[in-house]
């Protein structure tokens, strides 16, 4: 069949294609709508990705012992990125340090590793709360009696100080001591300045803290008995055994 000008007429049988006859497709989707999500951040794997980081991000902020209902000092020591090499080529993860403490006392730290930092963030926190022990703290701002600690080539010396002293540490040291409430102390770390030994020195130094009050209870006698003994009078004694909280 022709049209006036003798021109064969194309016969339509595709219902679709007449009503859009600028490029449509089969199934009812314009040619120029393939590959919109095929582009740059548009597959749903890396989606779900994005997804995923934010929420663990969310979850850090939170910032609390959910268990115990109490609000938990959290810092981030140390990151390090760590790879691992396997027949394709190289995995990259990273390993982080984290120190957790009460502020009144209690502290411990973890380290966890993961293929991204927020996830490698919370292992670590969670390793962190499990390991945490408990410091006894003169007036609740500064340590008992001095103390040493050794791990490795770390080592390190922690002194009670006057009040006003402030925390005279760096690096990891000061991470641990903001964590566990102390207000005033004088460190100095010699040897190593790696964070896993300098942290770990550090914890043995406060492991080996003791009150006067458990030594008292150790020997069977009194605190002020003890107190006594430095050529102090008893009611001197007696005034500071009261001030000794733990």
């Amino acid at each position: 069949m022709a049209d006036e000008n003798n021109n064969p007429e194309v016969l339509v049988d595709n219902p679709i294609a007449a009503e859009h006859p600028q490029g449509a497709e089969v199934h009812g989707e314009p040619r120029e709508a393939r590959g919109r999500g095929r582009g740059r951040g548009g597959n749903d794997r890396g989606g779900d990705r994005g997804g995923r980081g934010r929420g663990r991000d969310d979850r850090r902020g939170r910032g609390g012992d959910e268990e115990g209902g109490e609000e938990l000092i959290e810092k981030l020591v140390h990151i390090n990125r760590v790879s691992k090499t396997v027949k394709g080529g190289k995995r990259f993860g990273f390993a982080a340090l984290v120190v957790v403490g009460d502020g009144k006392g209690r502290v411990g730290f973890g380290h966890g590793k993961a293929r991204e930092v927020p996830e490698a963030i919370t292992k670590a926190t969670a390793s962190a709360k499990k390991k945490m022990v408990r410091v006894p703290l003169k007036e609740g701002r500064t340590l008992h009696h001095d103390g040493k600690g050794h791990f490795g080539a770390g080592k390190v010396n922690v002194r009670s100080a006057p009040a006003g002293t402030g925390i005279i540490a760096g690096g990891p040291m000061r991470a641990v001591f903001e964590s566990l409430g102390v207000a005033d102390v004088v460190t100095k770390s010699v040897g190593t300045s790696n964070p896993y030994n300098m942290i770990r020195a550090t914890f043995d130094a406060l492991v080996s803290q003791t009150s006067p009050k458990s030594v008292a209870q150790r020997r069977g006698k009194k605190v002020a008995d003890l107190l006594g003994r430095g050529g102090a009078g008893a009611a001197e004694a007696e005034a500071a055994a009261d001030a000794i909280v733990e």
